[in-house]
């Protein structure tokens, strides 16, 4: 004997009540947006690594502040083409970057902040060359003046010839003990090339400036703090801690009046009182 089998009620899957299957939309919906975000992320991540791959400096962010750090501690930080490019590409994309408040610039290493120009590479410029890079450099050295968050010198060593000049277009300069600066150009017959014949006046006043160069004269930390060419000193060990105690007050201001102050500030030194007061 046979029996029919009827199957309608197994084959016919039950519909999950609207609770459940509103649940599991939402769940849906939750995971595509996390997914989407950690892919965002990702993606930008890689894009940052790429653009923050640097031959001759570390580039570091925490806590909305950028750190470059000038990367050539064998040649004591000296400057060369290749740095001096790939600060230009740094600086740009800090630039970009709205969530960056702050910059602080330093050196690697104990010894040195920047040294000066490679002397070797130096040797192998013509007239030619060499008044092109002066002039790049300058371009560089401009557009970090310029900017728009704080930047900071963190000077932890020798700070001579270019890297002086560096120190000079930060908004603020503070160094460690150890620190010596200068203007050293002369003793290899050449003229401060990236603007220090220019800012060091505005600095320290014309007649120090006009000693520090025409002497090529290097000056320890504590003088360089008396005369204004540094903010302050602080022991080696200090000096970062310091550094971004100081930047996180700043950054805790409104960032809208510390760029107009930045640039208030910065315009002071092509405008009369009256045109500045407009």
């Amino acid at each position: 004997m046979f029996f029919e089998h009827n199957s309608t009620a197994a084959e016919i899957p039950a519909t999950p009540p609207p609770i459940i299957a509103i649940f599991i939309l939402f769940s849906f919906i939750i995971f595509i947006n996390y997914f989407f975000k950690f892919a965002i992320k990702f993606i930008n991540f890689q894009i940052l690594l790429k653009i923050m791959n640097y031959k001759t400096l570390l580039f570091e962010k925490k806590n909305n502040i950028a750190k470059v750090i000038l990367n050539r501690a064998n040649k004591l930080n000296a400057l060369n083409k290749l740095m001096m490019s790939e600060l230009e590409k740094c600086i740009k994309s800090i630039e970009k970057d709205k969530s960056i408040r702050a910059l602080i610039i330093t050196g690697s290493g104990e010894k040195a902040f920047v040294a000066g120009a490679d002397i070797k590479e130096l040797n192998e410029n013509d007239r030619s060359s060499g008044r092109q890079f002066a002039e790049f450099g300058s371009s560089v050295f401009s557009r970090i003046e310029q900017m728009r968050i704080p930047v900071v010198a963190a000077i932890n060593g020798y700070a001579l010839g270019g890297g002086c000049e560096l120190a000079l277009c930060c908004h603020i300069r503070f160094a460690s003990e150890n620190a010596k600066l200068g203007q050293t150009e002369l003793n290899l017959g050449l003229i401060p090339g990236y603007g220090g014949t220019q800012r060091l006046p505005r600095i320290v006043g014309k007649a120090k400036a006009m000693e520090m160069i025409l002497s090529a004269k290097v000056i320890t930390a504590s003088e360089a703090e008396s005369i204004g060419l540094v903010n302050a000193v602080f022991k080696q060990e200090k000096l970062m801690e310091k550094t971004e105690e100081f930047i996180g007050n700043i950054i805790s201001k409104g960032i809208i009046a510390v760029a107009s102050a930045i640039e208030c500030i910065n315009a002071s030194d092509e405008l009369s009182l009256s045109s500045g007061l407009a």
